[in-house]
C-alpha cells in the first residue's frame, strides 16, 4: 500500500512538472459541470481586415491578436462601410472529466464558416451558416449556434471565419451557452423578435388592403395614378415581407432566396418613396394642366432616381452590397430641404386644388416621421449608423408609411368621387337637355303643322302664279327664236361679204395672168368656203378651228399683197385652245378690216398685223388684233363714203355680238381704238375683243 501511494506521488510530481501549461488565451473549462455563460472576448484573438477576404491559407500565415487591438469595426461595427471580414480563434481546454457540448453564438451574419483543429496543423469545416446562405433550411436559429466539443482532458482550437457584405455590419458579440441556457436565450429572442414580426405582418395585411381597393378603384375608373399607387404598395409589400427575413426564424414565402432582402433593401426607399412618389404626384395632381413647371422637376427627379436606382442594382450584382446604402443616405440627406420647399410650394395652392390637401398631409406624415426616426438614430448611433439604419423600419417609420398610404388613397377614393359626382351632373344636364329636346320637339311639330297649312296655301298661289310665268315664258320662248332667226339672217349676210371680199382677191391675180399663184390662191379659197359654210352653221367654234381658220385666210390676204404684208398670230402656251370656244365668224371681219387700210400705209414699207390671244381673267378670254395701218381717223378723212358710214362686216360683227350676249345672257365686249390717240408717232388700230366663257 505504501508503494501504491509513493507511485502516486512520484506521478503527480512528475504530472506537475513535465506538464505543459495553458496558454494565456486558452479558456479552461470543466465541461462536465460548464458555466451557464462564458463571455468569450477575454479569450479570443481575431485577423480582421475590411475590403477584402482571406482565405484559409492566407489567415495562417498572419499573427491573431486581442480584439482590443484591432480594427474600430470591431467596437462599433455599424460603422463599417466596406466588405468587413474577420477570423476568430478559440482554443478551449476541458478540465473536467465528462465530454459535454457548448454552443458558440456570435450573432447573425451575411457568410460564417466554422472549422476545428486537427492537431497536425490542419483544420477541418464542420458547419456553415449565414443570412446569404440559408437556402434549404427554415430553422436558422440552431444553424446560427456552432458547436464546441472538447473531450475531457484535452485541448482543442476553432476557428470560426465572418464576412458581411452589407452597409451595416452586424454587431460581433461571441458567448459560450449550455445546453439550458442556450435554449433561455433562444426563446428570449423569439419574444423579442415576435413582437416586431406581428407588427410587420399587420401591415402587410393593410398594405394588401390597400392595394385591393386600389385595383377594384381602377376596374371602375382607369387612371395612372391608381396604376403608380399599386407599384407603390407593391414595393412596400416586398420591402416589408422580405424584412422577416432578417429575424431568427421564418415566416417570408422568400425564405429560399435570402439574397432578395439585399437586392431589395435600399432600392425599395429609392423605388417607393421617390421614384413612384413623384409619378404618382404628377398623375393624381394632375400637374401637367395644373402646374406645368412643377410637372418638369417632377419628371426630371423621377428620371434621375430612376438612374440612381439601376447604379444600386448596379453595385448589387457586383456584391457591393455597401454601395446602395451609402447612396440612398446621401440622397435622403440631399432630398429634405427640396421636399421641404415643394410642400411649401404646394400648401399655397391647396386652397383651389383639394386634392393637393390629401397628397400634402400624406406625404407630410411620412416626412415627419422618418425625420423623427433618423433624428432619435443620430443621437444614439451617430450620423454615419444613422445613414446605414435608414433602410430598417422603425415605428415611427411605419407608423408614417402607413399614415401616407391611407392619405393616398383616400385622396383617390376623394378624386373618384368627385369624377362620380361630375358624372351625376353630367347626366342630370343631359335629362335636362333631353327634356327640353323634348319640348322643343313638341314646339316643332305644332309649328311643322301651322306650316304644312301656310304652304297649302302657298302652293295654291304658286300654281298660279307659275300659270302666270307659263304665259311669260312662251313670251320669252318666241322671242328667243325671233332672236335666232334675226342671227341666222345677219350670218348670211356675213357670208356674202366675204366671198365678195375673196373673190375681188382672186380677180387680181387672174389680172396680172399670175396662174400659179391664182390656183394655189382658188385652192386656199376653197377651203376657206367650206370652213365657211361650216362654221355658219354654228354659233360657237373652238379656238383651235378659229386660230387655223386665220392662219389661212391670211396667208391667202399675203399672197395677194405679194408678201408686203407680214402677221403674227400669238397664244398663251397657258392656253387650253381645244377646250375655249368663241362665237364663230367673229373675229373674221375685224381681221379683213385690218388687212385692207393696214396695208395702205404709205409711211410703212411692210404692212404688219398681230394678233393676240391670252387669258385675262379664269373665264375671260382676251383677242387683240392690231396693225400699223392709217388708223380709223385718217381712213375715214380719206372716204369718198359719208364720214358716218362703217365697214359691213364690222357693223355685222358688232351686231351679232349684241344678239349673243342678249341670248345667251353673257357679255361680249368689243373696244376699237386709234393708236394716234394714245401717241402721234404712231398709226394704226387695236381691236380688242373680250369673250366670256359659258
Amino acid at each position: 500500500m505504501k508503494r501504491i501511494c509513493f507511485l502516486l506521488l512520484i506521478f503527480c510530481y512528475t504530472t506537475s512538472v513535465f506538464a505543459q501549461p495553458a496558454a494565456e488565451d486558452t479558456l479552461l473549462i470543466d465541461l462536465g459541470a460548464p458555466p451557464a455563460t462564458v463571455d468569450l472576448r477575454p479569450y479570443i484573438t481575431v485577423v480582421e481586415t475590411t475590403g477584402h477576404v482571406l482565405s484559409l491559407q492566407q489567415v495562417q500565415g498572419r499573427p491573431f491578436i486581442p480584439p482590443q487591438q484591432s480594427l474600430p469595426a470591431w467596437q462599433n461595427a455599424h460603422k463599417n462601410h466596406r466588405v468587413w471580414d474577420c477570423w476568430l480563434k478559440l482554443s478551449v481546454r476541458n478540465t473536467g472529466g465528462k465530454d459535454s457540448t457548448l454552443t458558440l453564438f456570435t450573432g447573425w451574419h451575411d457568410y460564417m464558416y466554422w472549422y476545428v483543429g486537427t492537431g497536425n496543423g490542419g483544420w477541418t469545416a464542420l458547419s456553415h451558416a449565414g443570412l446569404m446562405l440559408d437556402k434549404d433550411d427554415v430553422g436558422r436559429w440552431e444553424r446560427y449556434g456552432f458547436p464546441v466539443q472538447v473531450p475531457a482532458g484535452q485541448s482543442r482550437t476553432f476557428l470560426l471565419h465572418i464576412i458581411n457584405k452589407s452597409f451595416n455590419g452586424k454587431p460581433l458579440a461571441p458567448v459560450l451557452f449550455n445546453a439550458l441556457q442556450y435554449e433561455r436565450f433562444r426563446n428570449n429572442g423569439l419574444n423579442t423578435y415576435r413582437a416586431p414580426a406581428v407588427v410587420i405582418q399587420v401591415i402587410l395585411g393593410m398594405l394588401l388592403v390597400f392595394l385591393t381597393i386600389a385595383i377594384i378603384n381602377y376596374t371602375q375608373l382607369p387612371d395612372r395614378s391608381y396604376l403608380y399607387f399599386a407599384a407603390y404598395i407593391m414595393g412596400l409589400v416586398l420591402f416589408f415581407a422580405l424584412r422577416l427575413e432578417s429575424k431568427p426564424y421564418q415566416l417570408s414565402v422568400f425564405h429560399r432566396w435570402p439574397m432578395l432582402k439585399y437586392y431589395w433593401d435600399a432600392p425599395a426607399m429609392l423605388f417607393c418613396f421617390y421614384f413612384m412618389y413623384l409619378l404618382f404626384g404628377n398623375a393624381f395632381l394632375n400637374l401637367k394642366e395644373r402646374y406645368p413647371y412643377m410637372q418638369r422637376i417632377f419628371n426630371i427627379s423621377a428620371a434621375c432616381t430612376g438612374g440612381v436606382i439601376l447604379i444600386c442594382f448596379f453595385c448589387i450584382f457586383w456584391e457591393k452590397y455597401h454601395i446602395p446604402g451609402i447612396i440612398y443616405g446621401y440622397v435622403y440627406l440631399a432630398t429634405l430641404l427640396p421636399l421641404l420647399v415643394i410642400f411649401i410650394a404646394l400648401a399655397k395652392r391647396s386652397r383651389h386644388h383639394p386634392l393637393i390637401r390629401f397628397f400634402l398631409f400624406g406625404s407630410l406624415c411620412f416626412y415627419m416621421a422618418y425625420l423623427a426616426s433618423f433624428l432619435l438614430r443620430i443621437k444614439s448611433l451617430g450620423l454615419t449608423g444613422a445613414l446605414g439604419e435608414l433602410s430598417a423600419p422603425s415605428m415611427l417609420m411605419m407608423t408614417g408609411i402607413l399614415l401616407q398610404a391611407m392619405f393616398f388613397l383616400a385622396g383617390l377614393s376623394y378624386r373618384n368621387k368627385l369624377v362620380h359626382h361630375e358624372r351625376t351632373k353630367t347626366q342630370e344636364m343631359l335629362i335636362k337637355q333631353l327634356n327640353k329636346n323634348k319640348e322643343l320637339q313638341r314646339k316643332l311639330n305644332e309649328q311643322l303643322e301651322e306650316l304644312v297649312k301656310e304652304q297649302t296655301s302657298e302652293i295654291l298661289r304658286k300654281k298660279q302664279e307659275l300659270e302666270e310665268q307659263r304665259q311669260i315664258q312662251l313670251n320669252i320662248e318666241y322671242d328667243k327664236k325671233l332672236t335666232e332667226i334675226e342671227l341666222k339672217a345677219i350670218r348670211a349676210q356675213i357670208n356674202p361679204h366675204f366671198i365678195f371680199n375673196c373673190l375681188n382677191s382672186i380677180q387680181l391675180f387672174v389680172m396680172q395672168r399670175d396662174y400659179e399663184y391664182a390656183q394655189k390662191y382658188l385652192s386656199d379659197f376653197s377651203y376657206l368656203i367650206r370652213k365657211t359654210l361650216d362654221f355658219s352653221r354654228r354659233n360657237f367654234i373652238t379656238l383651235t378651228d378659229e386660230i387655223t381658220y386665220l392662219n389661212t385666210y391670211l396667208g391667202l390676204e399675203k399672197m395677194r399683197f405679194e408678201n408686203k404684208m407680214e402677221y403674227d398670230i400669238r397664244v398663251d402656251p397657258a392656253l387650253a385652245t381645244t377646250e375655249l370656244e368663241i362665237p364663230a365668224m367673229l373675229l373674221q371681219p375685224y381681221v379683213e378690216n385690218a388687212v385692207k387700210h393696214g396695208m395702205t400705209n404709205p409711211d410703212q414699207t411692210i404692212g404688219q398685223l398681230i394678233i393676240r390671244f391670252q387669258q385675262l381673267d379664269a373665264d375671260v378670254l382676251e383677242c387683240v388684233i392690231e396693225d400699223n395701218g392709217i388708223g380709223i381717223t385718217r381712213s375715214r378723212e380719206l372716204r369718198t363714203l359719208p364720214k358716218h358710214h362703217q365697214s359691213s362686216g364690222m357693223e355685222i360683227s358688232f351686231n351679232r355680238a349684241e344678239l349673243l350676249n342678249k341670248m345667251y345672257n353673257t357679255d361680249i365686249h368689243i373696244e376699237i381704238i386709234d393708236k394716234s390717240h394714245r401717241n402721234f408717232t404712231e398709226s394704226g388700230t387695236i381691236v380688242r375683243i373680250l369673250i366670256p366663257q359659258l
